[in-house]
């Protein structure tokens, strides 16, 4: 298996269980990494013959923009975002990190990761 990385995506997002986060919002960053077989692509060049990132970074952006209460759940609807619409995905790795989250200490993120095979 071969693996696509994207990471440090950056999105401004509304998550979180109090009120003030919904209103607010916060800074996140997500890294997903996925493993596919890339043999195809090395040998033909063609884009239809791989796993997409612009897709990949689109799935995402889209899924940080809708509103969770927990980081568990907006990172499991990547994930099966990611393995419903790419039949080529074998494994997926996704991490969600909010940034100076609000638990009363000096923390720079919290992150939450899930992996997850077809």
């Amino acid at each position: 298996m071969d693996i696509i990385k994207l990471k440090n995506i950056r999105t401004f997002s509304y998550h979180g269980c109090l009120v003030e986060e919904s209103k607010i919002g916060s800074d996140y960053t997500v890294d997903l990494q996925i493993k596919a077989d890339l043999k195809r692509s090395m040998q033909t060049d063609e884009l239809e013959d791989t796993v997409d990132y612009v897709h990949l970074n689109k799935i995402v952006t889209e899924e940080m923009a809708i509103r969770s209460k927990l980081l568990e759940h907006v990172a499991k609807r990547i994930v099966n975002r990611v393995l419903k619409e790419i039949p080529a995905v074998m494994n997926v790795i996704v991490d969600v990190s909010k940034i100076n989250p609000p638990i009363g200490g000096d923390v720079q993120s919290v992150t939450i990761q899930i992996e997850e095979n077809r």
